[in-house]
């Protein structure tokens, strides 16, 4: 009975870890909390997988030079990194039907705004 708990518990985390850590990579691009949600994620997976553990120092090591680099960089790089970041979210919310959604709520006459995907 003990073994199946244990095994239980395994696939639990993993479940509960992979869905946090699936959800954050989805956010990373948005403002907000995303690398934490992933981070948070890989914490949860880390206390039974040994190789979510070295991933999650991998990820930290990763995630702070890539601060500290951006942070010496001259502003107009700077500037790119977050348009290319805006442009992410923006493409991804046309995507998703975010602006046609929009356009059908408030009766707008922009029918380019509707996704291919929801035609």
């Amino acid at each position: 009975m003990h073994q199946v708990l244990r095994q239980g518990k395994k696939v639990g985390t993993a479940i509960l870890g992979g869905f946090v850590v699936l959800v954050g990579v989805i956010l990373i691009p948005y403002p907000g909390p995303g690398w934490l949600i992933v981070f948070a994620g890989f914490a949860v997976l880390a206390t039974e997988f040994a190789f979510a553990k070295r991933t999650l120092h991998w990820l930290r090591v990763r995630y702070d030079r890539w601060v500290s680099w951006l942070r010496v960089q001259p502003f107009l790089l700077r500037l790119a990194v977050v348009a290319s970041t805006c442009l992410v979210v923006l493409a991804t919310l046309y995507l998703l039907n975010t602006f046609g959604a929009l356009t059908r709520v408030f009766q707008l006459p922009f029918p380019w705004l509707v996704s291919p995907f929801f035609r």
